[in-house]
């Protein structure tokens, strides 16, 4: 899969609307998906300050002693969008996928994160975006700029479902080639729907059959061993299979 070209973010947006969504979309590039993540007071964890531990999980063959590694420099890039409601659970994903532990008090995201993982024909850089109501507003402006999208719903929270599909809906309708993975996460609570409710709820079967949209369980717990969890390793090698 070719890389999408990466434009503009906006082409005109007025007053402060344009500074922010540029900012965001210039500082992710700028630290290169190196896991920048922005805080409530402002200050900056930087809980990637390095490329994200390669998981070993990952889809090549490591026996393959012959092949010659492209040097990370030549690497070809790929953008992963990740978005969805406050709390449920982005953050905690991406530190996963970075090899670094959850935070067990973690607070929404009031900017952005990012992180970037090497992979043996490409890097991927992951991009998170808050998800509060106030930060909704620029998801749109990014999402034209990405190979994949990855929607993150919390499938405990049910009294929220009507309108994390009203956001999942309204950035699907500014892209329709743009693949979705829409991760149902906390699937090991009791409150937790179903995955055929979910995909009721979310309204995936009303989309275009020719989109790639997919819907897979997750249960990423803010503490513990997150590369054991098998619906993290799923979500992964299918990113993979859709970005090569």
């Amino acid at each position: 899969m070719a890389p999408r070209p990466l434009g503009a973010v906006v082409l005109a947006l007025g007053g402060a609307a344009a500074v922010l969504g540029s900012v965001l979309f210039l500082l992710w590039k700028a630290y290169g998906g190196r896991g920048r993540e922005g805080s409530r007071d402002g200050a900056e964890d930087r809980w990637g300050a390095e490329p994200g531990r390669f998981p070993e999980w990952d889809a090549w063959d490591p026996e393959d002693e012959e092949a010659e590694e492209p040097a990370l420099e030549e690497l070809e890039q790929r953008e992963v969008l990740v978005l969805g409601l406050d709390g449920s659970g982005k953050t905690t994903f991406l530190r996963v996928l970075a090899g670094k532990p959850p935070h067990e008090d973690h607070v929404p995201t009031s900017g952005f994160n990012s992180v970037r993982l090497p992979t043996k024909d490409f890097e991927v850089d992951l991009l998170e975006i808050g998800g509060s109501q106030n930060l909704r507003f620029y998801w749109k402006e990014f999402v034209n700029e990405v190979d994949v999208l990855v929607f993150v719903v919390d499938s405990a929270d049910q009294s929220r479902l009507p309108c994390a599909r009203q956001e999942l809906h309204r950035l699907l309708d500014k892209d329709p080639d743009l693949p979705v993975v829409v991760v149902a996460n906390k699937q090991d609570l009791s409150e937790a729907v179903s995955m055929v409710q979910l995909q009721q709820e979310l309204g995936l079967q009303t989309l275009d059959s020719q989109r790639e949209v997919f819907l897979l369980a997750a249960s990423v717990a803010p503490t513990g061993p997150g590369f054991e969890n098998p619906g993290t390793v799923h979500i992964w090698r299918l990113l993979l299979e859709l970005l090569s």
